[in-house]
């Protein structure tokens, strides 16, 4: 007769969570990275196939690896369905996420452009838009199986909801500090606004596509929409516009994210999430323990 406790729930050294936490962060950013190498450099190589088609190719070979590492991750150490990932709602949520993703940045943009430093020129070609999906879809899918799926949902167990937040997002906003332009503010910016609000997205629904989805349709909507730099990664959208004015607005070389309008929208959105998670009882208290029984 099978054991309950051994079917479904932690054992031995795992009920540690820091030790998933470990093993979770180190796998998934060994394979983001390489699918991220694969989708950057791999297209120029196959010179028989288009270049947008094989970086969309590569994108969804790697979300797939990534997605299933995860899963078999979590039925190893934690012994559990992979609720987060449910297929239940999964097409909803990911395509609410990114209609919420594209308003929200386009938003952002209608902020801008009230304030004066958005010039726009009319349409450009359609060049950038397969490269910029297979970076925003591997990014959705990538950071959000490492930052919502390991890091905030392990801080959220052993510290509860805020401290989760908190940490989460300023581990978000310090990863970003190595990417192209990124300056004190740029990653402040990373970590309040997007920390916040993509660890309020999955606070909101337990589940990982909506945060996905979100992460995505942001993405895609700043550079293959509106080609403006990525995270400090220059981008070729479908807009022509330029910005132009103070830093603070503008968010310099890194892109807008890294302007008080992003963070101003993006906090916003996050609190109304949050107010509902709480409605909903999701919202877990402070705690202070570092095993799970």
């Amino acid at each position: 007769m099978s054991n309950p406790e051994i079917t479904t729930g932690e054992r031995g050294f795992w009920r540690w969570w820091p030790l998933r936490l470990l093993l979770f962060f180190i796998v998934l950013i060994l394979l983001y990275g390489g699918s991220q190498t694969a989708v950057l450099f791999l297209p120029p190589k196959l010179a028989f196939v288009p270049v947008a088609t094989t970086a969309i190719a590569a994108a969804i070979a790697g979300a797939a690896i990534l997605t299933i590492a995860y899963r078999l991750l979590t039925r190893w150490t934690e012994r559990r369905a992979v609720g987060e990932l449910r297929a239940s709602g999964a097409a909803m949520q990911l395509f609410g996420g990114a209609l919420i993703g594209f308003v929200l940045f386009a938003g952002v943009y209608a902020v801008l452009w009230a304030c004066g430093t958005v010039t726009f020129h009319g349409w450009s070609n359609a060049g950038g838009l397969g490269g910029a999906f297979a970076m925003s879809l591997l990014a959705g899918v990538g950071e959000e199986l490492i930052f919502r799926g390991a890091v905030y949902r392990f801080f959220e167990d052993g510290f509860g909801t805020l401290i989760a937040l908190i940490l989460s997002g300023a581990l978000f906003g310090l990863i970003h500090a190595a990417n192209p332009g990124a300056t004190v503010e740029s990653s402040a910016a990373i970590a309040l606004e997007a920390g916040i609000l993509l660890g309020a997205a999955y606070a909101l629904t337990r589940s990982l596509w909506l945060p996905i989805g979100l992460h995505f349709g942001w993405n895609f909507t700043e550079g293959g929409i509106f080609g403006t730099a990525v995270s400090g990664n220059k981008s070729h959208g479908l807009i022509d516009a330029t910005l132009s004015g103070p830093q603070l607005l503008t968010g310099g070389a890194f892109g807008p994210e890294a302007s008080v309008a992003a963070v101003g929208v993006c906090l916003v959105a996050a609190v109304v999430m949050l107010a509902i998670a709480a409605q909903r009882g999701h919202w877990k208290p402070l705690a202070f323990r570092f095993r799970t029984d």
